[in-house]
Parts: C-alpha cells; sequence; structure tokens
C-alpha cells in the first residue's frame, strides 16, 4: 500500500519551493523555466519507464516510476494541485470500472463542449 503520508510531505516541499532560490533548489529552478520545461522532464521520465520496463529490470524501473511521480508532482504543484486531488480522483473512481469511468469522463466533456459552444465559445 502507498504510504500517502510521504506523497503528502513532498508535496508539501515542492509548494515551499515556489519561494525558494532557484540557484539553491532543483525543483525551484524547474519553476521558474515554465510549464514547457516541467512537461520536458516527464516526458523524460515517461520515456525512462517504458525503458526499464522493456529491459525487465525491476528495481531500474521503480527509480524510474519515482521520477516520474515525483516530476509530475512538480507539474501538479506549478498547476496549484497536490497529491490530494489526485487522491481524491482515486476514490472517486474506486470500484468503477475503467470503461464506465472513460464513457462517463467522455459524457462530461461533451457536455461541457456543447455549453462552450452554445454560449458562443470556442471548442
Amino acid at each position: 500500500m502507498i504510504d500517502l503520508e510521504v506523497l503528502r510531505r513532498v508535496s508539501q516541499t515542492l509548494a515551499e519551493r515556489k519561494a525558494a532560490d532557484p540557484d539553491q533548489s532543483y525543483v525551484s529552478s524547474l519553476y521558474q523555466k515554465g510549464t514547457e520545461a516541467i512537461l520536458k522532464k516527464v516526458a523524460e521520465e515517461s520515456a525512462e519507464v517504458i525503458m526499464a520496463a522493456k529491459d525487465g529490470d525491476r528495481l531500474h524501473l521503480v527509480w524510474e516510476v519515482t521520477d516520474l511521480w515525483f516530476h509530475t508532482m512538480v507539474l501538479l504543484a506549478h498547476f496549484g494541485l497536490s497529491v490530494e486531488d489526485v487522491a481524491a480522483e482515486f476514490r472517486r473512481r474506486e470500484g468503477v470500472s475503467g470503461i464506465d469511468e472513460k464513457r462517463a469522463r467522455l459524457a462530461t466533456a461533451a457536455e461541457a463542449e456543447s455549453v462552450v459552444i452554445a454560449k458562443g465559445g470556442k471548442a
């Protein structure tokens, strides 16, 4: 089971790093570089997860997934979100089939699109 407390502590630290000196904090330097730099790190770590999985190296896979989770948490914090937001979504989805959950999300997105179009906006 995931120790949600460690993820909460990391999430809190990431939020605090927004005010840190970018020359002294890797995370702060990512925030300063902006969304594109953070997305690049998430993509890089995603690719490394895939390579580790293809190699069948379980320990390397754990290391790379940890890096991916970390950089994804940086991305969440960059947008004012945290592990709590993701945990809430997991709780919402718990016990719902993946097919049903995706169907519901698509229906919600279609409804939102029709509201935007009805208001004269772009979808």
